[in-house]
Parts: structure tokens; sequence; C-alpha cells
């Protein structure tokens, strides 16, 4: 039933942008369009660039920790990433918004988060931007301890649990923001709306946190409008 919702779902995203060129931000040869921001690459010359291109796909390695980082600015997109936790599960996400680097902890560029955290894919976590969601208190704990900075509640929990497949299986990601709105859907369940971020445009990210991931899909689309499909 997932598999039938979800292609309905892209089949209702490309109607409804069928006049908007998409742009796949990821070739599957190289890494141009994109620049590397990983600390320990500047101070240890053993380091290695986490990001790498292998089968045709963009692969992070998980380690050092870091970022890959689109060249360009966008706004008003619908991204579609494919991705899986080659082996063992772990951490990664999808930074939307992104702008000064190495905003917090020294690593993480300022953007909104979009988690693929095992588990937890469809988190949102604020770096140094933030962005509102129904049932806050619920989901982000008590009000007092909310922050964009370190020490501070900075997770948004998502909608709902189970929408990942398994290990080794691909999963589809769709983000779309448009303004300071952002929609997400993990394998065509809604998990997770926010609106009144404090960004609404910016570079878009992918991260090496300690897990090694592939990606075989990062396409973007320009829109007008946020889709009003939920998964109920």
């Amino acid at each position: 039933m997932r598999t039938l919702i979800y292609y309905f779902l892209v089949s209702i995203c490309i109607f409804s942008c069928k006049s908007e060129p998409s742009i796949s931000l990821f070739n599957g040869q190289n890494l141009d369009g994109w620049h590397i921001d990983v600390p320990k690459m500047d101070t240890v010359p053993s380091a290695i660039n986490p990001f790498i291109v292998r089968d045709g796909m963009l692969v992070s390695l998980g380690v050092p920790q870091g970022h890959i980082i689109t060249d360009a600015q966008y706004e008003n997109f619908r991204l579609e990433v494919e991705y899986r936790f080659a082996g063992v599960p772990g951490n990664c996400g999808v930074l939307v918004y992104a702008s000064t680097p190495r905003s917090l902890y020294q690593m993480f560029p300022k953007s909104i988060e979009v988690q693929m955290m095992h588990e937890n894919a469809g988190d949102f976590w604020c770096i140094v931007e933030n962005i509102e969601v129904d049932n806050m208190l619920a989901r982000r704990g008590p009000k007092e301890e909310w922050g964009i900075t370190e020490g501070k509640k900075r997770r948004i929990l998502n909608l709902t649990d189970g929408s990942e497949n398994p290990v080794g299986e691909w999963n589809s990601m769709i983000i779309e923001c448009l303004g300071n709105e952002l929609k997400v859907w993990v394998n065509g369940d809604f998990v997770n709306y926010g609106y009144n971020a404090t960004a609404s445009k910016g570079q878009i990210a992918l991260q090496a946190e300690g897990s090694e991931v592939e990606f075989r899909k990062i396409v973007l689309t320009p829109i007008n409008e946020i889709s009003n499909y939920e998964d109920k």
C-alpha cells in the first residue's frame, strides 16, 4: 500500500510541476556543483575526503565528519533524494537553507536539517535557524529549553514511526521548501511539516556523520506551491 501511495504522490508532483524543469544535483560521475567542508581536512594531512563517487552513486563514507554543500543557493523547490545505509545503520541528514559554514560546534552550517538517521528519518534539527510545527511542546520538549545553538533543544520529532525501509534497501525522501514552509515525506508517508522558518533560501548540504550512506538520486524541481497531499 505504501508503494502505491508513494507513486501516487510522485505522479501528483510530476503533474503539478510539469512546466518546470527538474535539475539533477548529482551527475553520477563527479562532484561538480558541490564543495566539501570537512574541518579535519584543514589540519590533518592524512585526512581523507569522505565524499566520493562510486558505481554512479554519491557516497558519504561517514568519517571524517563534515558536509558536502551545493555551490548554488536554491529557494522554492522540491528535493527528491533516494538513499540507503550501505551496511551499518547510522546517522546522516539533508540540510536545507544552508548558509554560514561551521556555525554550530565549528562543524554544521547554519541551516535546517531534515534527519535521515536510522529510525528517525524526517525529524527537524534547528541549526542556528528556527522553525515551528504544530504540537511544539510534545515534539520539542519544554519551551524554556528550546534554542538553535549548542546545548539547546534543537530536535523536533517527526510525525510517524516505521516509515523507513529495512537497512540495505533504498529509501525515498521528498522535501518541499516554499518560502518559510517545509514539508517532508519518507517512502510516501507524510512525516513532517514546519512553518515560520527563519530562512527561505540557501544551499543544500549532505552530511558525513559516522555511517556510510549511498545516494543514487538527488533531483530538485522548482515549485510555486506546497503539495496538499498528506498520508492518512
